[in-house]
C-alpha cells in the first residue's frame, strides 16, 4: 500500500484549505489523524483502514485512530466526515456504495457524494464470491440453483453492502429463483453467518472469509470478476453458469472532507515516485482478498464514482 503517496497528496492540499489547515507542510500531522470506517471491525475496508494507519504512524511519527462507524449503509460514517473540518485529518474509507449508490436510496441523503468530499486515492478493489458452508450438500452453481428451484423463498443469503445485496438481486434474476436475503453490518458478520450455517449461503468479498475457506470450513462456488483468487485457482466465474449475469466488483477509496484539496496529481504521483520508489514486490501489498487497483486508475476515484452513478462500468 503506498500509504507515502497518500501522505504527499495530503501534505500537498494543506496550504489551500481553511486556515486550521494553514500550518507548514513540513509540519503535518501535529497531532493524530483519524480514518473513519463505515463498517465494524474485521472486514476488508476496516482492515485496510488499519494497514494504511500502521504505514502513515510510521512514516510520520503520528497516531492513526481508527473508528468503526457502521450503520444506514455507510451513511453514519459518511456524514460524520462530511461535516468534519477540512484539515486533513479526518478522512473516510467509502466503498463504491458509499459514493453511487445510497444518493438513490435515501429521498434526502444527509451527504453529497460528489460536492462534500475531496477524492484523495483509489485504495484497492475486492471481488466478489459466492459461499457456502463446507458442510452444506451444494457443491457447486447448479446444485444451489437447483435446491433454490425446489424450494422457492426457503433458502436465504447473508449480505452485509449495497453491492453485495445488489448482488443476491441480480443472481436471483438471472439464475430465475426465489431466495431471501439476510442483511448483515458487513463483511465480518456475514462471515459468521455462514460459519453458523444462519444463512445458506452468501455473497461477499474474500477478507473475512479467506481464513476459513483455507482451513476448509467454507466452500466457494463461484467468484463474479476475471482475476485469479489463489486459495482456489480452479474456481468458475459466476458466468460460466449463468452467462446472463454480470461481472461484479467492489472498490475502496480514501477521502477527505470538501475544503481539503482532491489530491490526485501525476505530477505528485511521479514526485513520489523519484522520492519513494517501491520494490515490485510490495506495489501490490493489500489486505486478505484484495487487489490494488493500477497506478493509471489511483486517481480515478472521482470519475469511477460518476461511472457508476450513470450506471456505466468503472
Amino acid at each position: 500500500m503506498n500509504v507515502r503517496w497518500i501522505a504527499l497528496a495530503l501534505l500537498s492540499g494543506l496550504s489551500m484549505g481553511s486556515a486550521a489547515a494553514q500550518e507548514r507542510a513540513d509540519a503535518f500531522p501535529s497531532r493524530a489523524i483519524k480514518i473513519v470506517v463505515p463498517f465494524p471491525a474485521g472486514g476488508p475496508s476496516d482492515v485496510l483502514a488499519r494497514m494504511i494507519g500502521q504505514k502513515m504512524t510510521e512514516d510520520w511519527g503520528q497516531p492513526v485512530v481508527i473508528e468503526n462507524r457502521p450503520g444506514a449503509n455507510t451513511v453514519l460514517g459518511a456524514q460524520q466526515v462530511a461535516k468534519a473540518a477540512p484539515d486533513g485529518y479526518t478522512l473516510l474509507m467509502a466503498i463504491d456504495s458509499t459514493l453511487t449508490m445510497n444518493q438513490y436510496l435515501y429521498r434526502t441523503p444527509p451527504y453529497d457524494p460528489f460536492n462534500d468530499f475531496a477524492p484523495i486515492t483509489l485504495t484497492a478493489k475486492t471481488m466478489q464470491l459466492l459461499i457456502v458452508n463446507a458442510a452444506s450438500n451444494v457443491k457447486t452453481v447448479k446444485d444451489l440453483i437447483a435446491q433454490a428451484k425446489a424450494q422457492p423463498g426457503k433458502l436465504n443469503y447473508g449480505a452485509g453492502t449495497i453491492t453485495t445485496k445488489l448482488t443476491g438481486y441480480l443472481f436471483n434474476k438471472a439464475a430465475g429463483v426465489e431466495t431471501m436475503l439476510v442483511p448483515y453490518n458487513g463483511s465480518a458478520e456475514v462471515a459468521q453467518a455462514v460459519l453458523t450455517k444462519s444463512v445458506d449461503f452468501s455473497f461477499d468479498g474474500p477478507s473475512a472469509s479467506l481464513s476459513l475457506i483455507q482451513g476448509g470450513q467454507f466452500r466457494v462456488l463461484a467468484k463474479f470478476d476475471p482475476r485469479p483468487f489463489p486459495p482456489v485457482p480452479d474456481l468458475p466465474m459466476i458466468t460460466t453458469e449463468l452467462p446472463n449475469m454480470d461481472e461484479i466488483t467492489v472498490w475502496l477509496g480514501l477521502v477527505a472532507p470538501k475544503g481539503t484539496p482532491p489530491a490526485s496529481s501525476t505530477n505528485s504521483r511521479a514526485k513520489l515516485r523519484r522520492r519513494w520508489p517501491i520494490p515490485p514486490s510490495r506495489r501490490r501489498r493489500t489486505p486478505r482478498g484484495c487487489s490494488r487497483p493500477p497506478a493509471r486508475r489511483r486517481s480515478s476515484l472521482p470519475s469511477s464514482a460518476r461511472r457508476r452513478s450513470a450506471g456505466r462500468p468503472s
